[in-house]
């Protein structure tokens, strides 16, 4: 039997003891009241007693009701009860680890078999992780429904004592089905060594399993202390303390735009990496300011620099954001010579309901002269829909195409597709990380209008503060 199950058992039995404690009184007051000579009064004790013995039991019954501590579906903890009782066992044992155990195919399921078959496929393997982990020895642990199918879990010790057994229940759940119904399945493992504040340690689980998911690009991200990290954040954005990259762009061998990377100094002067803190900012709410100080400093460098472009990514939701653009408007409107050298490089995964107000946004920012690319062509959905129905200036092509390139391999015909679709709609395409001589000259054969690289032209600090 699962910890969730036992603990539901123990917190009905306590209810209803609770309830039964005026009952008990009130056979007790009666038993202890045989004399004949019982006054008048006692009979209205008695009353008063069995009306208030009414009220609290009703009163419990309705208390129970606002306190779950199993959800029905799945017979795990709620969200609520298994962070209450994480917090405590994260309190009492020095070292506690988290495990993610993720549904990934929830979404399909629910939709391809019916909501049913998707309550079942989480009960099931809720039910398989508590058999699996008793065959293993472990038992009374833990579990809850966090959102989706997602499952959180908590284990005493470090996560070095279940990341093998983690490892093997991964490679086992590959061939896991329910009624014939293929479940997919990820896993993520965190420890207090990385935070003792489990909100933190929460979000640690999920950036793992992403990052997991997109490790072929080759990029680990440092663990920093999280409350040490929004510190940081805060305090460089707070004092502008930041530097900016940039590496040329070319077209036809020829230098026209140079890309823009801004980078936050935390205040010991350790430079943190944009994927180290991204998810920190938008969690703080800092994007627009974040995106603002990217505009300043590249207008800056516009006025310093009036032969090339300067390009650089804003987040789409700062450009939806009415005071964000209204500064950006204002900035442009004071430095019109600036005219046709800024580039907004836009990506996001989901695609924008509301895209006439979107599409009008940008409209009136290449009106002032700023060009607009879509980024990741070929990765996100949503680049493909923006390339269909926003006026836009460039494509960048996703740059797993890139890689693909060096080796004349599968992708290529893939990218000549992009490279068609894109000039047919009067839009310029741009491919990154060119590294090698072969790719440079594939690009060209293939018409790209403009290629980027470490072959071509390497980062360069232009400021830091």
């Amino acid at each position: 039997m699962l910890l969730p199950h036992t603990k539901e058992r123990e917190y009905r039995f306590r209810l209803a003891l609770r309830m039964g404690l005026p009952i008990f009184a009130l056979i007790f007051a009666i038993f202890f009241s045989t004399n004949e000579n019982i006054s008048t009064v006692f009979y209205i004790e008695l009353i008063l007693l069995f009306v208030f013995s009414i009220y609290f039991i009703l009163y419990i019954i309705y208390r129970s009701f606002d306190i779950r501590i199993t959800e029905a579906v799945s017979k795990t903890f709620t969200r609520e009860y298994l962070y209450k009782y994480l917090k405590k066992e994260i309190e009492k044992n020095k070292d506690y680890t988290l495990i993610l155990i993720s549904i990934d195919n929830l979404n399909d399921i629910n939709a391809r078999y019916g909501l049913k078959n998707g309550d079942k496929v989480l009960y099931k393997v809720a039910s398989w992780i508590g058999e699996y982990l008793k065959e293993k020895d472990i038992e009374n642990f833990p579990l809850g429904h966090v959102k989706g199918g997602d499952f959180v879990l908590g284990l005493k010790g470090k996560k070095s004592e279940y990341k093998p057994i983690l490892e093997l229940m991964c490679l086992k759940a590959s061939e896991f089905k329910v009624d014939e119904i293929e479940v997919k399945i990820s896993s993520a493992i965190t420890e207090t060594s990385y935070s003792d504040d489990l909100n933190y340690l929460i979000e640690n689980l999920f950036e793992l399993q992403e990052e997991s998911r997109t490790s072929k690009l080759g990029f680990k991200k440092e663990e920093i202390n999280p409350s040490e990290l929004e510190s940081s954040v805060i305090n460089a954005i707070n004092k502008k303390r930041f530097v900016v990259m940039s590496q040329t762009v070319f077209t036809h061998d020829k230098g026209v735009m140079r890309e823009c990377f801004l980078k936050l100094k935390a205040q010991d002067g350790k430079i943190l990496h944009p994927k180290t803190y991204m998810k920190v900012i938008n969690k703080l709410g800092l994007m627009s300011e974040y995106d603002l100080m990217i505009v300043e400093k590249s207008i800056d460098n516009c006025l310093d620099d009036k032969e090339q472009i300067i390009a650089l990514t804003i987040s789409p939701t700062s450009l939806r954001n009415p005071r964000f653009l209204a500064k950006v408007k204002e900035l442009l409107k004071q430095n019109e010579n600036i005219k046709s050298k800024i580039m907004f490089i836009l990506n996001e995964k989901e695609y924008y309901s509301q895209i006439e107000r979107y599409s009008s946004i940008l409209r009136s920012l290449r009106s002032m002269g700023v060009l607009i690319t879509i980024d990741k062509l070929g990765s996100y959905h949503t680049s493909f829909l923006y390339l269909r129905d926003l006026e836009i200036d460039m494509v960048r092509f996703d740059a797993i195409y890139t890689k693909d390139l060096r080796n004349k391999g599968q992708y290529k015909s893939i990218v000549d597709g992009f490279n068609l679709m894109a000039h047919e709609k009067n839009v310029k395409t741009w491919i990154k990380m060119i590294e090698d001589k072969e790719s440079k000259e594939t690009a060209v054969k293939m018409q790209i209008d403009y290629l980027q690289g470490k072959y071509l032209a390497p980062l360069e600090k232009i400021y830091e503060s």
